[in-house]
């Protein structure tokens, strides 16, 4: 299956096409490679070429470097500077913004008797010295490999001697740890992976530890737990597949659900919560595998539910369907008539690849992929497949008028085939027969640009299952699919079409599915 892509602390190079994975060739026609998987908001211009997969490159402005949360008040209009670690989200904090937000805060007033420090205790003070004084050593081993990682890096010891200082006045501050800890995770970042004075990996986990304290003074603090797992996650690429590899996995997948319990209405949360499942589950058995890939197929298609143009995980998506795919070929096909078979996935993941490359045709990672998937694509269509639906034009029809029908998909519409030429199939997910559609030749269309909304429905006027309404300038359109699903293809796929659409790429998705 497709492998995870690099993190990289925030900085990711371009994945090498011809490096996607290491498996097996499957006995059909396929990819001889898999397409990768990208993190949120990662990129550089001049990527370097690596033996594993790593994430792809944009330069666009949405894929611009961007920083991690932080809980300081800055100016409105900072100057120009290089940016702190990115969160993968759509705030930036840079380093002048940093300096700003330091240089207004009050000299250390002098403590009274009822300062926090005032009540510590010595032992306390000093493990607090301690700790301190661990942590600015690292950051002062620190050394940039060219004159802009040098100046970046006195900039973010200047920022760590006053968050210590903030903490030693006053031990409470969560703002301080948090901030203290992006600084830690931000000099990761100008270590070389080889450097072992200090190690990428001593500054990470000294991160963690100023998180993890951040989190238990302030148990809201969504942006640190997000944040927390973000170094988690860079951890544990550096062990490999190891058991090691595999806990640290799982604390960062516990940490992502849990700035998405405090922020749910975070796209970049959930992608990068389904990619650490798609790493987790390279490393679990293989009894584990499958239930962790289907978790993490369900992240992604929440992330693409909150932003329905969100390309990196509608890509990830289509990557995640396409190892379950090989999985399910490789141990014989699907169990039973309720699964979806291994070219259905296949052709699921060139959907969702085809998707991303259209919103992003610039985007190199993509247009390699779409190679390697294109084929598995109904071509000259994006999506065949089978909707019960009521006789054109009467919505309200009883239910024994429902027949179930082929559709197809493309740039321009959903419609219904006609009879004499829907195509012979063998039995759908839910196990049902092949039904007739009506004799006549009128059918159900509906044009993309008259999409108001699509969504799942529950109606007691529709026939029993998986309801799907496409709301339209004329009137809504009632279908219900084989099964639930099949229904959250079909409204990804609807929902796709219609974005593209919107973003003015209509033209490239009738390229990709046209030749």
């Amino acid at each position: 299956m497709p492998e995870p892509e690099e993190s990289h602390n925030g900085v990711q190079p371009e994945p090498n096409p011809q490096s996607l994975t290491d498996q097996n060739p499957n006995p059909q026609p396929e990819p001889q490679s898999n397409p990768e998987p990208v993190h949120a908001a990662q990129a550089r211009s001049e990527p370097e070429p690596r033996s594993e997969a790593d994430p792809a490159v944009n330069n666009d402005a949405d894929l611009s470097e961007t920083a991690i949360r932080s809980n300081h008040t800055v100016d409105a209009n900072p100057p120009a500077q290089p940016q702190l670690r990115k969160d993968e989200g759509n705030r930036t904090f840079t380093m002048r913004e940093l300096l700003n937000g330091l240089k207004n805060e009050s000299e250390p007033d002098k403590e009274d008797s009822n300062s926090p420090r005032t009540h510590q205790s010595q032992q306390q003070q000093q493990q607090q010295t301690q700790q301190n004084n661990a942590a600015m050593e690292l950051i002062n081993s620190v050394v940039g490999a060219d004159e802009e990682g040098r100046s970046r890096q006195r900039i973010l010891t200047f920022a760590a001697r006053r968050y210590a200082t903030a903490i030693e006045r006053n031990p409470d501050d969560y703002d301080a740890l948090y901030n203290w800890a992006l600084v830690l995770q931000e000099s990761a970042d100008n270590v070389s992976p080889d450097s072992t004075s200090p190690s990428k990996d001593a500054l990470l986990e000294e991160a963690c530890k100023k998180y993890d304290e951040a989190t238990c003074l302030c148990p809201t603090l969504h942006d640190a737990f997000y944040n927390w797992a973000i170094a988690i996650s860079d951890r544990a690429k550096m062990r490999g597949r190891t058991k090691e590899a595999e806990e640290l996995w799982k604390q960062a997948t516990r940490n992502y659900e849990k700035a998405v319990q405090l922020n749910w209405n975070s796209p970049q949360a959930l992608n990068n919560w389904g990619l650490a499942l798609q790493e987790l589950s390279a490393i679990v058995p293989v009894r584990e595998k499958q239930k962790i890939v289907r978790t993490a197929i369900s992240k992604f298609r929440a992330a693409i539910q909150l932003q329905f143009d969100f390309h990196r995980a509608i890509y990830n998506l289509g990557t995640v369907l396409y190892g379950l795919a090989e999985d399910t070929l490789r141990t014989g096909g699907s169990a039973n008539a309720q699964e979806v078979s291994p070219n259905e996935l296949y052709s699921q993941s060139a959907i969702y690849i085809a998707a991303a490359h259209a919103l992003k045709p610039n985007y190199s990672v993509y247009s390699s992929a779409l190679r390697l998937v294109r084929s598995m694509l109904p071509l000259p269509h994006l999506k065949i497949g089978y909707l019960t639906a009521p006789p054109a034009g009467k919505s309200l029809a009883p239910h024994n008028d429902w027949k179930r029908s082929e559709f197809i998909l493309d740039h321009e519409r959903l419609q219904q085939v006609p009879k004499g030429e829907q195509r012979q199939v063998p039995q759908t997910l839910a196990g049902r027969s092949t039904d007739a559609a009506n004799g006549d030749k009128k059918t159900i269309k509906v044009d993309i640009a008259d999409i108001v909304s699509v969504s799942a429905c529950a109606d007691l006027t529709l026939p029993p299952g998986a309801g799907l309404c496409i709301d339209t300038i004329h009137e809504p359109v009632y279908l219900v699919a084989d099964s639930w699903e099949s229904l959250d293809g079909w409204l990804d796929a609807v929902r796709l079409v219609y974005t593209i659409y919107v973003r003015g790429k209509s033209d490239v998705l009738a390229g990709i599915i046209a030749g």
